[in-house]
């Protein structure tokens, strides 16, 4: 790979990075609800789950879900149900009832959207092979992957952090916020049952 295939690589991860999605509104809830340890927590899942697919990817164990229209509607599906699910909890949480997000919830938040997430695992298949060279080796792609979790695992962190200076603020706010990142993720999950 030359250097400024790479560079356009770095450029092209750091700008899907800071695209605001799914994770970014599981961030913001999970930091609300259980503070920065949810917080981290929660990025350690996201990124898992981009880990998996980057993975997957580089393996080119992901070809078959793109190759196999049936096992992409069922992970679309399964995609559906939990941002649904989601964003139907928080929809209907009271700051009262007393439940905070735990790191372990956090983490198992962060890792089933991104698992489930279909749009992820097309885009994983369709972005690091255009940045290797024909006739590379498959290592070549497993390091564009885990540069790419790498600098996803850095974007989430600086939001992560600056979610942890304004905690107050937020906390302050915690139902409208749980009310706006609940229709978010349910938007996403209606935008991704409907999406072809």
């Amino acid at each position: 790979m030359t250097t400024a295939g790479f560079a356009a690589f770095l450029l092209a991860s750091f700008l899907l990075a800071i695209v605001p999605g799914v994770g970014t509104a599981m961030l913001v809830k999970q930091s609300v609800r259980g503070g920065r340890r949810a917080a981290l927590a929660t990025v350690a899942g996201l990124e898992s789950g981009v880990a998996f697919w980057a993975v997957a990817a580089g393996l080119g164990l992901s070809v078959l879900l793109v190759a196999s229209e049936v096992a992409y509607q069922v992970l679309r599906v399964a995609g559906v149900v939990v941002l649904l699910w989601f964003g139907v909890r928080a929809l209907l949480h009271k700051p009262t009832d007393g439940t905070e997000a735990t790191p372990a919830g956090g983490f198992r938040a962060g890792l089933l959207v991104n698992l489930a997430n279909p749009k992820l695992a097309v885009f994983a298949v369709s972005f690091l092979p255009q940045f290797v060279p024909a006739g590379s080796e498959q290592w070549v792609l497993l390091t564009l992957a885990a540069v790419w979790v790498l600098i996803d695992t850095l974007w989430y962190l600086i939001i992560a952090a600056l979610l942890g200076r304004i905690i107050g603020w937020l906390r302050r706010h915690q139902t409208k916020l749980e009310r706006v990142t609940g229709a978010v993720l349910i938007g996403l999950g209606v935008r991704l049952a409907i999406d072809r």
